[in-house]
């Protein structure tokens, strides 16, 4: 079984996406769509953040995360104030087009504000 299409990444750091694999992402109302940011290889799950098409262009252009922040209404690129880059080695969409799954080298401390490697570290059932 073959993989299922998705963003490429080429060598040096610029991401590849077809017109027609950009035009079956979904945005919700306000133009949004969740993105999962995943540790290339461990497979952790680092964080989730919002996209619109610029942070999802910004991405792809650049080879790093890019997100739209909706309390700052700005977008940000991950680790530019605190030194936690991530390098995007890969991006995929779902089935529906409704959510983007970016597969990163994470450097530094962690993808956490809280300074934690993942932003999920938290369980139900602890006291």
């Amino acid at each position: 079984m073959s993989e299922p299409a998705g963003y490429g990444v080429v060598p040096g750091g610029r991401l590849e996406a077809t017109a027609s694999q950009l035009a079956e992402v979904r945005y919700n109302q306000e133009g949004l769509v969740p993105a999962i940011v995943q540790e290339v290889s461990s497979k952790e799950v680092l964080m989730m953040a919002w996209m619109d098409r610029e942070a999802l262009r910004r991405t792809l252009e650049t080879g790093r995360s890019w997100f739209w922040s909706r309390s700052r209404q700005e977008y940000w690129c991950k680790g530019e104030s605190s030194g936690d880059r991530q390098f995007v080695q890969e991006m995929r969409y779902d089935c529906d087009g409704d959510t983007l799954l970016l597969l990163v080298e994470q450097q530094g401390r962690g993808a956490c504000h809280t300074g934690r490697p993942s932003c999920f570290y938290r369980l139900f059932g602890e006291a």
